[in-house]
Protein backbone atom coordinates (compact mmCIF):
# COMPACT_ATOMS: atom_id res chain seq x y z
CA UNK A 1 0.00 0.00 0.00
CA UNK A 2 1.19 3.49 -0.70
CA UNK A 3 0.42 6.22 1.63
CA UNK A 4 0.63 9.90 0.73
CA UNK A 5 0.85 12.70 3.54
CA UNK A 6 0.16 16.08 2.58
CA UNK A 7 0.70 19.29 5.00
CA UNK A 8 -0.42 22.96 4.36
CA UNK A 9 0.28 26.07 6.14
CA UNK A 10 -1.39 28.87 6.02
CA UNK A 11 -4.03 29.71 3.51
CA UNK A 12 -3.89 26.33 2.52
CA UNK A 13 -0.35 26.64 1.03
CA UNK A 14 1.45 22.98 0.65
CA UNK A 15 4.38 22.12 2.60
CA UNK A 16 5.41 18.93 2.19
CA UNK A 17 4.44 15.73 0.58
CA UNK A 18 5.75 12.37 1.53
CA UNK A 19 4.70 8.95 -0.01
CA UNK A 20 6.11 5.74 1.22
CA UNK A 21 5.40 2.29 0.71
CA UNK A 22 4.38 0.03 -2.81
CA UNK A 23 1.03 -0.31 -4.29
CA UNK A 24 1.46 -3.94 -4.90
CA UNK A 25 -1.23 -3.39 -7.85
CA UNK A 26 0.93 -5.13 -9.67
CA UNK A 27 4.87 -6.56 -9.67
CA UNK A 28 7.16 -4.07 -9.76
CA UNK A 29 8.23 -1.90 -12.72
CA UNK A 30 4.76 -2.83 -14.05
CA UNK A 31 2.67 -1.44 -11.43
CA UNK A 32 0.51 1.47 -12.94
CA UNK A 33 -0.96 2.77 -9.54
CA UNK A 34 2.87 3.29 -8.46
CA UNK A 35 3.67 4.53 -11.66
CA UNK A 36 0.65 7.44 -10.76
CA UNK A 37 1.58 8.53 -7.71
CA UNK A 38 5.21 9.22 -8.66
CA UNK A 39 3.86 10.97 -11.81
CA UNK A 40 1.70 13.56 -9.65
CA UNK A 41 4.35 14.03 -7.29
CA UNK A 42 7.42 14.20 -9.65
CA UNK A 43 5.45 16.90 -11.87
CA UNK A 44 4.35 19.14 -8.53
CA UNK A 45 8.57 18.97 -8.22
CA UNK A 46 9.04 20.05 -11.43
CA UNK A 47 6.76 22.97 -11.35
CA UNK A 48 8.03 24.21 -8.36
CA UNK A 49 11.70 23.90 -8.92
CA UNK A 50 11.19 26.39 -11.58
CA UNK A 51 10.12 29.37 -9.06
CA UNK A 52 13.38 31.13 -7.40
CA UNK A 53 11.19 32.41 -4.51
CA UNK A 54 10.63 28.26 -3.57
CA UNK A 55 13.03 26.37 -1.57
CA UNK A 56 12.30 22.96 -1.95
CA UNK A 57 13.93 19.88 -0.19
CA UNK A 58 13.31 16.27 -1.46
CA UNK A 59 14.45 13.01 -0.87
CA UNK A 60 14.12 10.07 -3.13
CA UNK A 61 17.04 8.16 -1.84
CA UNK A 62 15.05 5.13 -1.26
CA UNK A 63 13.38 3.00 -3.54
CA UNK A 64 9.62 3.38 -2.28
CA UNK A 65 9.83 6.27 -0.76
CA UNK A 66 9.87 9.57 -1.97
CA UNK A 67 9.00 13.03 -0.32
CA UNK A 68 9.69 17.09 -0.51
CA UNK A 69 8.96 20.18 1.84
CA UNK A 70 8.70 23.49 0.06
CA UNK A 71 8.41 27.15 1.48
CA UNK A 72 8.16 30.67 -0.24
CA UNK A 73 11.94 32.31 0.56
CA UNK A 74 9.81 35.40 1.04
CA UNK A 75 6.34 37.16 1.32
CA UNK A 76 5.02 36.10 -2.51
CA UNK A 77 1.60 36.55 -3.56
CA UNK A 78 2.46 34.42 -6.65
CA UNK A 79 4.40 32.26 -5.06
CA UNK A 80 2.10 31.41 -2.01
CA UNK A 81 -1.10 30.97 -4.82
CA UNK A 82 0.99 28.57 -6.62
CA UNK A 83 1.78 26.99 -3.61
CA UNK A 84 -2.07 26.29 -2.59
CA UNK A 85 -2.43 24.98 -6.65
CA UNK A 86 0.16 22.34 -6.59
CA UNK A 87 -1.12 21.10 -2.72
CA UNK A 88 -5.00 21.52 -4.87
CA UNK A 89 -3.40 19.58 -8.02
CA UNK A 90 -1.51 16.63 -5.75
CA UNK A 91 -5.05 16.43 -3.54
CA UNK A 92 -7.04 16.29 -6.35
CA UNK A 93 -4.82 13.71 -8.33
CA UNK A 94 -4.55 11.24 -5.09
CA UNK A 95 -7.75 11.11 -4.13
CA UNK A 96 -9.06 10.07 -7.73
CA UNK A 97 -6.34 7.39 -7.32
CA UNK A 98 -7.65 6.21 -4.00
CA UNK A 99 -11.51 6.06 -5.13
CA UNK A 100 -10.32 3.76 -8.07
CA UNK A 101 -7.71 1.94 -5.69
CA UNK A 102 -8.59 1.94 -2.35
CA UNK A 103 -6.83 -1.00 -1.87
CA UNK A 104 -3.39 0.76 -2.75
CA UNK A 105 -3.41 4.05 -1.99
CA UNK A 106 -4.29 5.83 1.12
CA UNK A 107 -4.28 9.82 1.54
CA UNK A 108 -3.87 11.98 4.64
CA UNK A 109 -3.70 15.60 5.14
CA UNK A 110 -2.87 17.71 7.94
Amino acid sequence: MTTVTLSYGKNGALKKCQANGHAHFSKKGNDIVCAAVTVLIRTAMQVLSHNENVLMIADASTRGNLSFTVEAKSEDSVTETQLICIGDFLRTGIKALTKEFPENVILTED
